[in-house]
């Protein structure tokens, strides 16, 4: 469900739906985006009300030593040649 709460919803959409999607805001603190005649509009809630530690992205940990991350070089990787 938080991936349909990242998809920008059309008017007709928030028009269907309002009343749930007010409360989704206001309950996970998750801006909504509205797009109406090419236009983007942001739903959000007053105060910046901060995300639950849940709902925050996860991160694939990097696994090495500081010394080991500074030393990282990318320069041999074939992927990045111009």
């Amino acid at each position: 469900m938080k991936e349909d709460m990242d998809k920008p919803l059309t008017a007709t959409e928030l028009r269907a739906n309002v009343y749930r999607i007010l409360d989704e805001v206001i309950d996970s603190g998750r801006p909504r985006t509205i797009i109406r005649g090419g236009s983007r509009l942001l739903i959000t809630p007053e105060g910046g009300r901060r995300f639950k530690l849940e709902d925050l992205p996860r991160r694939k940990a990097i696994d090495c030593t500081p010394d080991e991350l500074v030393e990282t070089s990318w320069q041999d990787d074939p992927s990045l040649s111009v």
